[in-house]
């Protein structure tokens, strides 16, 4: 079986299986930011065991996103600016979340 694929069909497949809480990271970030790039990446497996972790699978988080509203702001008011997307989840479900917010200009070709 061969696979074929078609540009700006599907778009590209990535071995990332994302969980619910993941996703909800990803479905507000994109709601509120409007992203040029973004990878949600779940750090838990690297936590498990430690006393901060809930035993869930998903409680730790790297968010990689690039957006153009970042183009004027602070890296502290970037950060707010994710953590206020990403809302309740902090205190409910989220144990930690590494932030990695860029400006579109920002970006090495």
């Amino acid at each position: 079986m061969t696979k074929t694929t078609q540009e700006g069909y599907i778009g590209p497949m990535t071995d990332e299986p994302k969980g619910p809480v993941a996703a909800e990271i990803e479905k507000r970030l994109i709601e509120a930011l409007g992203p040029t790039h973004l990878r949600v990446i779940n750090d838990s497996a690297k936590h498990s065991g430690h006393a901060s972790s809930p035993g869930t699978g998903e409680s730790h988080f790297t968010v990689e996103i690039v957006a153009l509203q970042f183009e004027d702001m602070s890296r502290v008011e970037r950060q707010r600016a994710v953590y206020d997307a990403v809302g309740g989840l902090m205190e409910e479900k989220v144990h930690a979340l590494a932030i990695n917010a860029r400006a579109p200009d920002e970006i090495a070709e």
